[in-house]
C-alpha cells in the first residue's frame, strides 16, 4: 500500500502519498493554499488542462 509524507510549501502542508513508487500530491491541500487569484477550479476550466487530463486518462486508463 502507500505511505504518506508531507511537503511544506510557503507554510502550507501538502500531503504526498507514494503508491507503487509513484507520488501523488493532494489537490485538496493545494486548494487550501490558494493565492486569491488562482483556484483549482480555474485550472480545471483551462482548455489545455482538460486536453492533458483526457490524454493522461487515455494512456493510463484503457477503459476511458
Amino acid at each position: 500500500m502507500g505511505r504518506n509524507q508531507t511537503l511544506s510549501v510557503l507554510g502550507t502542508e501538502i500531503t504526498v502519498i507514494k503508491i507503487n513508487e509513484h507520488d501523488y500530491i493532494s489537490l485538496t491541500d493545494m486548494l487550501k493554499a490558494k493565492d486569491g487569484d488562482f483556484f483549482i477550479a480555474d485550472w480545471l476550466r483551462n482548455r489545455n488542462t482538460v486536453e492533458f487530463l483526457g490524454i493522461w486518462e487515455s494512456v493510463h486508463n484503457p477503459t476511458f
